[in-house]
């Protein structure tokens, strides 16, 4: 191989290497005076030392100009390996060859070669045909990169609207929180069990990752009806009258209403799971819940999460009426259907990530500690 200035390193700029491959330095020669002007120009003597260079530094070279007799490796095997590599869709070759049967043209134009020019060339001709061919795969690699930064830019703004469309839902869910003193830290630990348990438990099963991540957004909209109850009901720190239960009931329906209301809420993908959450999360396996008195399977999975969810987290936090219960009785509680009757297979996958859920607890308390 002849000795040549290392490969231009320039990754961001459009490729501008020529190799010009022939076991014949004469013909080399030929070919580098016609395009020195026009390319960084690279040259070897047979396809192995070629393929090396391409491997090497492929996002650089702008085409290859390939003889086809040769020793090692001739430039047909070479052909083959590119296509395989699909090499030639990213790199124009040309075979610059005497060999012009219709064997060789038929094979070449198989393998992706773009052109077949004959020897002896003809200077003018060839630099044509080459500069030509350049040029069409640079305005592709171009469009692609435009296109490929388009695309980026779509993602990043996509992802800033997700993160906008949370941080609004939160700020909602937050304030109604607010109200009754929780200072949103009720909606975020919903958050945290819905997706704890549909992630590690067979509650989740056949959903996908995105789906779970939608339903536990929508889990924190859960109470957001209670915007509708009146703060004397809401903050209320003893016992309800039927009238006073009768009214905070309507918080199912008056959320899912109030959902339903939102433009933006019901473009949204989470926009089912949210409205069925908020209806239907104090719905009860034995049908003895509200608003609808749903029964077993008629309650969805997400609605069914989110309910033992949301009586585990009352029960074990401190609210405006009691105090908090430790984990262990908090757990006996619901399993002796102090708090409703839940699926049996609901309680076992709560039974089976409780002791990982008394984790996330902990570590919000740190959290709060440290700041």
């Amino acid at each position: 191989m002849t000795q040549q200035q290392p490969l231009y390193k320039a990754r961001d700029k459009m490729p501008n290497t020529l190799i010009i491959v022939d076991d014949s330095a004469l013909n080399r020669a030929i070919l580098h005076e016609i395009f020195k002007d026009t390319y960084k120009i690279e040259e070897a003597e047979n396809g192995m030392e070629c393929l090396e260079m391409i491997l090497d530094h492929k996002e650089e070279i702008c085409a290859v100009l390939l003889d086809i007799v040769m020793p090692v490796m001739s430039g047909m095997e070479l052909l083959r390996i590119l296509r395989t590599q699909q090499l030639t869709d990213q790199i124009p070759v040309f075979f610059i060859t005497a060999e012009g049967t219709d064997r060789v043209i038929k094979e070449g134009y198989d393998m992706g070669v773009m052109d077949i020019i004959s020897k002896p060339v003809v200077p003018y001709v060839v630099q044509k045909r080459v500069d030509s061919v350049v040029e069409l795969f640079r305005a592709r690699r171009q469009l692609n990169h435009v296109v490929e930064e388009q695309q980026n830019e779509i993602l990043i703004q996509k992802q800033k609207i997700i993160e906008l469309n949370i941080g609004m839902i939160e700020a909602l869910s937050t304030a109604i929180e607010f109200r009754s003193g929780e200072a949103g830290a009720h909606v975020l630990r919903i958050h945290d069990i819905t997706k704890e348990m549909l992630t590690h438990t067979k509650m989740g099963d056949g959903l996908t990752q995105e789906q779970i991540e939608l339903i536990a957004m929508a889990s924190i909209m859960h109470d957001v009806g209670k915007i509708a109850v009146p703060d004397a009901i809401l903050n209320k720190p003893g016992k309800l009258t039927k009238e006073e239960f009768e009214q905070i009931k309507l918080h199912t329906v008056q959320g899912a209403q109030l959902l339903k209301c939102i433009p933006q809420m019901r473009n949204h993908e989470a926009y089912q799971y949210a409205y069925d959450i908020a209806r239907h999360h104090h719905e009860r396996w034995d049908g003895k819940g509200y608003p609808d008195g749903l029964k077993r399977d008629e309650i969805s999975v997400w609605s069914q999460v989110v309910s033992v969810a949301d009586v585990y987290d009352a029960l074990v936090s401190k609210r405006v009426y009691k105090d908090a219960f430790e984990a262990d009785r908090a757990v006996k509680m619901i399993l002796d259907g102090e708090c409703g009757v839940f699926s049996p297979t609901l309680l076992e996958c709560f039974l089976s990530i409780e002791k990982q859920l008394r984790l996330l607890y902990q570590e919000k308390e740190e959290d709060k500690t440290g700041e």
